[in-house]
């Protein structure tokens, strides 16, 4: 069965130019050209991915991206920012994007990024039912889900998965390009720098001091770890 994509995208010259590489690379299609109309087809269809513009009329993409998770709906996201914007960036994933593409990008990249998330996503449905336990961090890998001290933690997918690999390789340094490739799937060089906001927004959530973090920890020169808890 051919994975289904939506595309949401306002400017019909980049719908046309991303509709034909991703149909060319045996994906089936849909497009919605605004943010509302987006949300709608949503709740009427189900899709692999969503290809989503940030800079819609009547809803923005990273309101609509916020709303469809607000919504309990994990399809994976890949953002279209429209500038090298560092901000955008970061917000976007902070909203539960799993991934970011800056306008102008090439057709081949946006595939292999769609292809990279779609493998990881395949990936994560095979982890086994034994939880993950590291201090007062346990991870249930099949439920998607993660508790600290007792509560459970509202993570996005990315952070779920990174958090989940952080720990199941707990006392290993890992580097960028280790995690980017495991989490983020990516078979070519990446931006490292969206390792360092993924980690940076879980010690938010598990360190009672994120300048001296007990649990991930940066190994300067090479990565981070994930250390046992005394």
């Amino acid at each position: 069965m051919d994975r289904k994509i939506l595309i949401v995208e306002d400017e019909p010259a980049i719908v046309t130019l991303i509709r034909f590489n991703l149909e060319k690379a045996g994906f089936q299609t849909d497009v919605s050209y605004d943010g509302e109309e987006a949300i709608a087809r949503l709740q009427e269809e189900t899709y692999d991915l969503i290809v989503l513009d940030v800079m819609l009329p009547k809803m923005d993409g990273m309101e609509v991206c916020k709303k469809i998770r607000q919504d309990d709906n994990f399809v994976p996201i890949l953002m279209l920012t429209a500038k090298d914007s560092e901000y955008d960036k970061i917000y976007g994933l902070e909203m539960g994007a799993d991934d970011y593409l800056t306008k102008p990008f090439s057709p081949k990249e946006l595939i292999a990024r769609i292809q990279a998330i779609l493998r990881r996503t395949d990936r994560s449905k095979t982890y086994e039912d034994e939880n993950l336990k590291i201090g007062d961090l346990v991870i249930s890998p099949k439920r998607f889900e993660a508790h600290f001290k007792g509560e459970l933690l509202e993570l996005t997918r990315k952070e779920f998965e990174l958090i989940a690999y952080l720990t199941a390789h707990k006392g290993q340094i890992l580097s960028r390009e280790q995690l980017l490739s495991a989490v983020w799937g990516y078979d070519f060089v990446g931006d490292t720098r969206i390792v360092d906001v993924q980690v940076s927004n879980l010690r938010e959530k598990i360190e009672v001091d994120t300048k001296k973090p007990q649990y991930i920890k940066t190994v300067r020169g090479f990565g981070y770890k994930m250390e046992e808890v005394e």
